[in-house]
């Protein structure tokens, strides 16, 4: 059974770092593409990064988070991680994990499978 667990999420304030993790099993082999996507309230769900596994572990960003955020994955320990430092007020959301994505963009990126979601709150 597939499951996606989130974990790292908090509140700090605006310039601060976290390191959120997202921990997949219940897959063959590493899904082709693990993403981050947030959702803010009132907001649309929007990708924020995404990996893919090639030979190069080609990585994506959203516009508003490049040069701040940075995706990554250990392969030993099934687990997605996203390091955002230089945190903003408007990067507060809901922030999930998911797997096997689907799309073109990474602001309109999707997955099959998602985690349950972990809270990011980040005050000025």
């Amino acid at each position: 059974q597939v499951q996606l667990v989130e974990s790292g999420g908090g509140s700090v304030q605006a310039g601060g770092s976290l390191r959120l993790s997202c921990r997949y099993t219940g897959f063959t082999n590493r899904p082709y593409c693990l993403a981050w996507f947030r959702q803010a309230p009132g907001e649309k769900r929007e990708g924020v990064a995404a990996i893919y596994k090639t030979g190069y572990d080609d990585t994506y960003y959203l516009d508003s988070v490049k040069g701040r955020f940075t995706i990554s994955q250990d392969n030993a320990k099934n687990t997605l991680y996203l390091q955002m430092n230089s945190l903003k007020p408007e990067d507060s959301a809901m922030y999930y994990c998911g797997a096997e994505c689907e799309g073109d963009f990474i602001a309109t990126l999707t997955a099959r499978y998602w985690g349950q979601g972990t809270q990011v709150t980040v005050s000025s």
